[in-house]
């Protein structure tokens, strides 16, 4: 019988990937739920992470491991995801081939059993991209997931060539444009942008980012129609089961955004988005605004807090 839920598409497709792994490999892709430093992780540098990496795959466990990452991600968002792993190729050829980056230098771990445990959850990550998906008996909790991009813009005669994360930034620029002169001085509290995100590579949020900025309530309609659409971008990198429940945790709770750095296109600038439980961050920061850095993130319920405290409720009553 196929699976029709989100859940289940992701149990069949984990359980595909492993069982098309041989052992050794399988070992570095498959650990235990418990381990709670290994699932709670975050790392968008080119560094040392866990999992099976994809140049180590057979072609057929290259697909499926393709496959997995498929379901969390909308069309879209998954080919930002394959550009981005693309430019590996692009940025080890501007740094004159010394740091031998490579599109397949990227690695998929599963902590649990898809195929026997109610609660498990997987992680596909390498450098400028991460996806953490968490799966509670039905229920997936998507966070974090980030997507970043260096170089940000390759450019010809003017032209964009390549620019994955250009919705990011341009949704962005307008909202700006609409809040006119005293909604922009009440969104920029900063004239210079942070060096990253702030949230980082932290696995918990051990202290809270303050909001900053100004609120959506204070919004005419079109400023605040285009800090809708700005969320739903976010939320929109997920399928639209996922988007939909996504967008319905978050509710009618306030939402406040802020921008830092100037204004001016090409210039390092910055901005996050926050409410009760989310938090979205944007950051061009390095290579002098053409390196991008971009992420979603649920402050009080990141890895799956959420659905694996409502699945231990229900576990124990």
């Amino acid at each position: 019988m196929r699976n029709t839920t989100l859940a289940g598409q992701m149990r069949t497709a984990a359980t595909a990937l492993l069982d098309a792994l041989p052992g050794p490999v399988r070992e570095l892709a498959a650990r235990p739920f418990a381990d709670e430093a290994g699932r709670r992780w975050i790392e968008y540098r080119p560094l040392p992470r866990p999992g099976a990496c994809l140049a180590d795959l057979d072609r057929t466990a290259r697909k499926v491991t393709h496959r997995l990452l498929a379901t969390a991600l909308s069309p879209h968002a998954y080919a930002q995801a394959a550009t981005i792993m693309a430019l590996e190729e692009v940025l080890d050829r501007q740094e004159n081939w010394q740091r031998g980056r490579h599109s397949d230098d990227y690695r998929i771990v599963v902590f649990g059993d898809p195929a026997r445990d109610d609660a498990w959850s997987w992680r596909f990550e390498g450098h400028h991209l991460s996806v953490t998906m968490t799966v509670a008996g039905d229920r997936v909790s998507p966070a974090p997931v980030f997507l970043g991009a260096n170089p940000a813009t390759v450019s010809y005669a003017g032209r964009a060539v390549s620019r994955p994360l250009a919705p990011e930034e341009d949704l962005a620029r307008a909202l700006l444009d609409a809040l006119g002169p005293g909604g922009r001085a009440a969104a920029i509290v900063s004239d210079q942008a942070p060096a990253d995100i702030r949230s980082g590579t932290r696995p918990r949020f051990a202290s809270r980012i303050e909001p900053a900025g100004l609120t959506a309530a204070t919004l005419g309609p079109t400023p605040r129609a285009l800090l809708d659409q700005l969320v739903a971008l976010y939320l929109d990198r997920f399928p639209p089961e996922l988007a939909a429940q996504e967008a319905a945790r978050i509710g009618t709770g306030e939402l406040h955004f802020a921008w830092e750095g100037p204004t001016v296109p090409g210039r390092r600038h910055y901005y996050r988005i926050q409410g009760e439980d989310l938090l979205i961050e944007y950051d061009n920061t390095s290579e002098d605004g053409n390196h991008a850095h971009s992420v979603l993130r649920r402050p009080h319920s990141d890895f799956g807090d959420d659905v694996l405290a409502a699945h231990r409720a229900s576990a124990h009553s």
